[in-house]
């Protein structure tokens, strides 16, 4: 297994513990903290599940909207009232629960509507350790923005290598259905 893959899964499993003892949490000192953080330059800013206090952080440091690619369950770390205390704090809040054993190219492409809509420097999007939105994120610069593939991968890989279902997603071309043209 890739080692960035193995420190993503042990770092989900230290977040999770984290909020169900309260003794092991920390506070962190910026955005940047959250676990599993990644801005992707002129697109929008990536996480794992933030906490309450982060949802906070993430409004109070200019992001004003929030798309959430985790099903709302304990399995997956979730703020259950995530959408009510985004919408106390001003921010706009999308759930697009995507099943981490099936991503889909419906998914995918309900997630580039969502993503077109929002203005880069105001969007941050996350799931419950940054898989899931680490591989939407390279489909989505590599067939959206037509970016250096290069780049895209190193930054997924910088959370994890996909494996299972999530690599013939990763191999699909979002405008055919069909594997990139390499």
């Amino acid at each position: 297994m890739h080692r960035n893959t193995i420190r993503t899964v042990f770092g989900f499993l230290r977040s999770v513990l984290q909020r169900r003892l309260p003794i092991l949490r920390t506070r962190s000192a910026g955005v940047e903290q959250i676990y599993n953080y990644r801005k992707i330059p002129g697109v929008y800013s990536t996480s794992g599940q933030p906490n309450e206090a982060q949802l906070q952080q993430i409004v109070h440091s200019g992001f004003d909207q929030i798309i959430n690619l985790a099903p709302n369950s304990v399995l997956e770390n979730a703020v259950v009232n995530e959408a009510e205390i985004l919408q106390q704090l001003g921010a706009r809040y999308t759930h697009l629960p995507i099943d981490f054993t099936n991503p889909t190219d419906a998914d995918f492409d309900r997630f580039v509507a969502l993503v077109r809509d929002a203005p880069a420097d105001r969007l941050w999007v996350h799931c419950a350790a940054n898989m899931r939105v680490s591989t939407f994120t390279y489909r989505y610069r590599r067939d959206v923005l037509g970016e250096d593939e290069a780049q895209a991968r190193a930054d997924l890989q910088a959370i994890w290598e996909p494996t299972g279902p999530w690599k013939p997603f990763l191999r699909r071309d979002a405008d055919t259905g069909s594997p990139p043209a390499s």
